[in-house]
């Protein structure tokens, strides 16, 4: 086998390195920076060359960052490592390792649909692939996201007719860049959002993603009507002191987790918008017969129902457990 699952996740003895680890190493190599694949303390990390930025970020300035440009090749130990875009958020890319054990992908979190943010994913041909299965369920089918961008502007239309404002909360990392990125194709108005926001947009913004103009909600004076305006926010800010800053307001949130019904009343948002930066059910499927791997495993999410599917195709499946197994920390 390629890769045993350790305490600080998947170890590659061949190449000396863990892959996306939970707890310190000695090196690293990163799929992306969400924080449930890149975490600070590690000895040294390696990871795709546009991600470099979005990673120090995460990692801290001090960290050793070594990056490789998508599709170069690289002699670690005794095995060669690649890495190739995985169309999740800036900088993200699968891993491509080629052994003794034939060729491996572990894939990170991806997605298939178009993004004008990040690289589009590269389907690669392996023996064994390590899939994501974050939304590993029939249920979970997006719909085209000029569907849900327009949905989402007919929202904030409303509420500026009626004198509120529009809080619209989604992740700080991947989905805020990508809505705003997806605004900026229909519209030029400008959106608030909050300070947690204000420096990963400028990441983007340095890379050369084209988005809305954004100014920091919190830089208006106390007392300053917000009706109208739409308004970026982390999950973290809801039921803080901040939102009451902002008065009358209806809230939405835009994730894959909105698909699901129960989860909508569960949480209590206005308003539920379904867009996702990870592959739904088809995209799944699709991308494993893309890979012609005969060998898969599954991780994140409901990994065994996708593993137990496969194997009813056919498929030698199983699972990798990761110490975020069956959450979806960043959608």
């Amino acid at each position: 086998m390629m890769f045993t699952e350790t305490a600080a996740g998947l170890y590659c003895a061949d190449g000396d390195f863990h892959v996306d680890p939970w707890a310190p190493v000695e090196r690293a190599l990163i799929t992306h920076a969400h924080g449930d694949h890149a975490r600070p303390g590690s000895l040294a990390y390696l990871c795709a060359a546009p991600g470099v930025a979005v990673l120090r970020r995460r990692v801290g300035d001090e960290a050793i960052v070594e990056s490789l440009p998508y599709g170069e090749s690289v002699r670690i130990g005794e095995v060669h490592v690649s890495f190739h875009p995985a169309g999740h958020v800036l900088g993200s890319a699968q891993i491509r390792i080629e052994g003794a054990d034939g060729v491996w992908v572990v894939s990170g979190d991806y997605k298939r649909a178009a993004d004008p943010t990040c690289t589009p994913f590269e389907p690669l041909r392996c023996d064994t692939f390590i899939t994501e299965s974050t939304f590993g369920l029939p249920i979970y089918r997006w719909d085209p996201t000029v569907t849900v961008i327009s949905d989402i502007l007919s929202w904030w239309d409303g509420n500026r007719d009626a004198g509120r404002a529009s809080v619209l909360f989604c992740y700080t990392l991947g989905k805020a860049q990508r809505l705003l990125a997806e605004f900026a194709t229909v519209t030029d108005r400008p959106v608030l959002a909050h300070g947690m926001m204000i420096g990963m947009v400028d990441v983007y913004r340095h890379a050369g993603v084209r988005m809305l103009p954004i100014l920091p909600a919190t830089e208006r004076p106390r007392g300053t009507s917000y009706a109208g305006e739409l308004i970026l926010a982390p999950l973290s800010a809801r039921g803080t002191p901040w939102m009451r800053r902002l008065g009358d307001h209806s809230d939405a949130f835009a994730s894959g987790l909105m698909r699901v019904r129960g989860v909508r009343r569960q949480r209590a948002y206005d308003r539920g918008f379904v867009i996702s930066d990870h592959a739904d059910w088809p995209a799944l499927l699709e991308t494993i017969a893309d890979t012609g791997a005969p060998r898969v495993f599954a991780t994140h999410g409901p990994a065994e129902p996708l593993a137990r599917f496969l194997r009813g195709r056919g498929l030698d499946a199983g699972i990798m457990r990761t110490a975020w197994q069956g959450e979806s920390v960043d959608d």
